[in-house]
């Protein structure tokens, strides 16, 4: 098991990441000082498999806990959705102290974040994610939110939870194809911050698309590390959090333009980041090789590195609903090379353009 510490002040909290971490759960839960009363949000994928589990260990740690399942898939995190779990927390009883527990992917942990932090302004959240994606990313420095038909994440908050338990058995039921998406953030990582991650997982890659547990503590692990390292310093995304984003500002436009269908978000990303090292290098700011060991270690991830059913034109527009995007002027978050990245909102058009061009495919 590997303990991560994400430090917030008063906010602080650990990550835990292992197999089988029934008793760390129950002994967490026990010293909380929880309501009894709790709402775990689960959907309808996951709750099937893991739902009475989870809901038997929490309520051995002292919790009368009701399981609600939502719809599976990007269309439940909107506010209608939101509204039913308002309804269904009211019509519990659950008070200001009651727990709101998330089991599940990164749709499960936004939309559940976003009713603990509007609910009674505010109850306790604990993270429970079972896909590598949201292990490395949504369940991991607090943000949460809904989205809007105009465009992803628009409606939401900072909120960070009380804890995060990430019991690497429940990915043993795991498409291969969430393993890639979450390997898309994964090797994000390795870009904005650690080349020395990066060349771990061009030299590992067969353990990592196999899960061998070493290698999937440690490529978790390091992910958590990297994003609370980043988070800690700046929590409510002004400055240097906006690494983070790297590649997500395409993405965010292919995601859109394809109806959240086609491509999930780590492809999207893996497409995005692509994106992104090529307008890296159309500005001189990295060389071409470093934007082909980009490409090939996204294609070796067994990641799209083209993005079907999209114009240059439309995803042009849709980076100017990005949320990066203030007064006008598109931030984008480019390499400087691998592990290092800046934030630059003077790239031209042209250049936006060609990089999208060359990132659609037939």
């Amino acid at each position: 098991m590997r303990k991560v510490r994400v430090a917030l002040g008063e906010e602080s909290y650990d990550i835990l990441i292992g197999y089988g971490l029934e008793k760390e759960l129950q002994s967490f839960v026990q010293g909380a000082g929880f309501s009894k009363q709790a709402m775990l949000v689960t959907d309808s994928n996951v709750g099937p498999l893991y739902g009475e589990k989870v809901r038997a260990i929490l309520e051995a740690g002292g919790l009368h806990v009701t399981v609600v399942t939502i719809p599976a898939g990007e269309s439940s995190k909107c506010l209608s959705v939101a509204e039913k779990l308002y309804t269904r927390a009211i019509e519990l009883g659950l008070d200001r102290k009651s727990p709101i527990f998330a089991l599940g992917g990164g749709v499960v942990g936004d939309l559940a974040g976003f009713i603990a932090a509007t609910y009674m302004r505010g109850v306790p959240f604990v993270q429970l994610p079972t896909s590598l994606l949201a292990q490395v990313d949504s369940s991991v420095g607090g943000k949460v939110a809904v989205n809007h038909a105009l465009g992803k994440n628009l409606i939401g908050a900072f909120y960070q939870p009380k804890g995060v338990f990430m019991d690497l058995s429940m990915m043993e039921s795991l498409p291969k194809r969430e393993i890639a998406t979450g390997l898309g953030e994964i090797i994000k990582y390795g870009i904005i911050y650690d080349a020395d991650f990066f060349a771990y997982l061009e030299q590992h890659a067969d353990a990592v698309l196999a899960l061998e547990r070493e290698a999937a503590v440690h490529m978790i692990a390091r992910s958590c590390e990297i994003k609370a390292a980043v988070v800690s310093k700046d929590e409510k995304e002004s400055g240097l959090r906006r690494i983070l984003n790297f590649g997500h500002t395409m993405a965010h436009a292919i995601e859109k333009e394809t109806g959240y269908i086609r491509y999930n978000h780590g492809e999207a990303v893996a497409i995005g980041m692509i994106g992104a090292a090529d307008i890296s290098a159309r500005l001189g700011m990295v060389s071409a090789d470093d934007v082909a060991r980009v490409e090939a270690l996204v294609a070796r991830m067994q990641l799209p590195t083209k993005a079907e059913g999209c114009t240059v034109d439309a995803m042009y527009r849709d980076i100017f609903h990005d949320k990066k995007t203030i007064n006008g002027k598109v931030n984008w978050v480019l390499m400087q090379g691998i592990g290092k990245v800046t934030c630059r909102n003077d790239v031209p058009e042209d250049i936006v353009r060609e990089a999208m061009a060359a990132r659609i495919g037939k």
